[in-house]
This record gives C-alpha cells, sequence and structure tokens, in this order.
C-alpha cells in the first residue's frame, strides 16, 4: 500500500472520529427540558426551598452528568430584593453551554456577577452529591441556573477523602 492512501485513510479516520466526538459533547446527551414541578426555587434564610416567580423558562439536560444542566428565565423579582429572603452563593462560576443554546451565555453572566450587577443564589445544596444548584438574577430581571461542583464534589473528583463535613455518598444514593 502506497504511504498516500495510508496517510489519506489516516486523516479520513481522524476527521470522522473528530466530527463524531464534536457531535457526542456538543449535541447528542443534550436535550430540552421543561420548568422543574416545583418552579425555580431558591434556598432561602432559614434553610427552606421556595419557587419564585418565573417566566418564559428554557432548560437543557443531559443524563451523562449532573453539572450539564443550563437553564434561562425571566423574573419580575430584583437581585436585591431576593437577597433580603434567600441565601447568596459564594463563588459562583458559570459553566459554559453548548453554543446552540443561546440564551445561556457564561461569559456575560460572569461579567455581570464581576459588576454587581447579578447577584448568586443557592438554588439547592448537594442537588446532586457534591452539585449545588446555583441561580443568577440580573438587574434586567434575566435569571440563569446551572449546576456547580461544590467542595465536597471537588475534593471527591479528585480523589481525596471527603471528610466529616461532607454528607455520606451511600445516603445520597448515588
Amino acid at each position: 500500500m502506497s504511504g498516500k492512501i495510508l496517510v489519506g485513510i489516516i486523516v479520513a479516520v481522524s476527521v470522522i472520529v473528530g466530527a463524531a466526538m464534536y457531535y457526542v459533547q456538543v449535541y447528542a446527551y443534550y436535550e430540552r427540558v421543561g420548568a422543574p414541578a416545583n418552579g425555580v426555587e431558591l434556598t432561602t434564610l432559614d434553610g427552606a426551598l421556595e419557587p419564585i416567580t418565573i417566566s418564559d423558562y428554557q432548560g437543557i439536560d443531559a443524563d451523562s452528568s449532573p453539572i450539564r444542566f443550563r437553564a434561562c428565565f425571566n423574573t419580575p423579582q430584583s437581585p436585591a430584593t431576593l437577597g433580603e429572603t434567600y441565601q447568596v452563593y459564594e463563588g459562583a462560576e458559570p459553566l459554559i453551554a453548548p453554543g446552540w443554546f443561546d440564551c445561556f451565555d457564561a461569559q456575560a453572566i460572569e461579567n455581570d456577577l464581576s459588576a454587581g450587577e447579578a447577584i448568586a443564589f443557592l438554588g439547592q445544596k448537594n442537588f446532586a452529591y457534591g452539585v449545588d444548584r446555583v441561580v443568577v438574577v440580573n438587574n434586567e430581571g434575566r435569571g440563569f441556573i446551572w449546576h456547580q461542583l461544590n467542595d465536597c464534589g471537588e475534593t471527591d473528583y479528585t480523589g481525596t477523602p471527603v471528610g466529616e463535613a461532607c454528607p455520606d455518598l451511600e445516603q445520597e444514593g448515588n
């Protein structure tokens, strides 16, 4: 077999595998989801979950990972008003959404958080083991949701013993 044919086959297979990998990462596992049955919930200052008023909800999720969830919505409630009743989430880092889910722009959300034009709230602690649901509301009434690894999730992911501060993995059912 000539070298040109062999190189051509290798290049063709690489292009096909690369295209398949791109499709799997960006499209294959995601599906559009409606608003949760209980609505968008935030954790109150005393630890209870309470729904807020929303409209125009759009969401995507994937069964392959608990941190693939992203959502966008509108709310008439301002971040300042919500901050009087609900727990603020420190260390919120928006995760990038697939490009086709254009309502969720992680860089714009991060810029709003840095500029004080948005506030991150705790949606639910340990939504899945080591994963918190983060809800951000900006001054324009746009809301965004994603799942983020918390300290226990980060520690467990690296293989370090999680310690007593983290919930028991067996109790979480995972």
